[in-house]
């Protein structure tokens, strides 16, 4: 059984950082796509960073490039989402994602086929 779990979240003020984790049990890293995610409240949940072939080939929203930074620990079964210059805009719930198949684009929710609870990140102005 795959279970996601993410952490790190929390209430950082604009400009501020956070560094959220998502841990993996169940699933190995590969060549498939991981991902992070968020969704703020009567917004639609939007792709936020992508990162396939253990770490060889990543992909960002245009919104946060320049920012926030994926990567991912194959040995410790974790992937990462550093977030600098945190806006209010970038408070939501984050969610990390994991495929176990080929194509489709990134920030296509629908590619994915495991998903973590989530971890709320606030940004205060």
């Amino acid at each position: 059984q795959v279970q996601l779990q993410e952490s790190g979240g929390g209430s950082v003020q604009s400009g501020g950082s956070l560094k959220l984790s998502c841990e993996a049990s169940g699933y190995t890293y590969s060549s498939y796509a991981v991902a992070w995610f968020r969704q703020a409240p009567g917004k639609e949940r939007e792709g936020v960073a992508a990162i396939y072939s253990l770490g060889r080939i990543t992909y960002y929203a245009d919104s946060v490039k320049g920012r926030f930074t994926i990567s991912q620990d194959s040995a410790k079964n974790t992937l990462y989402l550093q977030m600098n210059s945190l806006k209010p805009e970038d408070t939501a719930m984050y969610y990390c994602a994991a495929a176990n198949n080929c194509g489709g684009r990134w920030s296509t929710g629908a590619i994915y086929n495991y998903w973590g609870q989530g971890t709320q990140v606030t940004v205060s102005s």
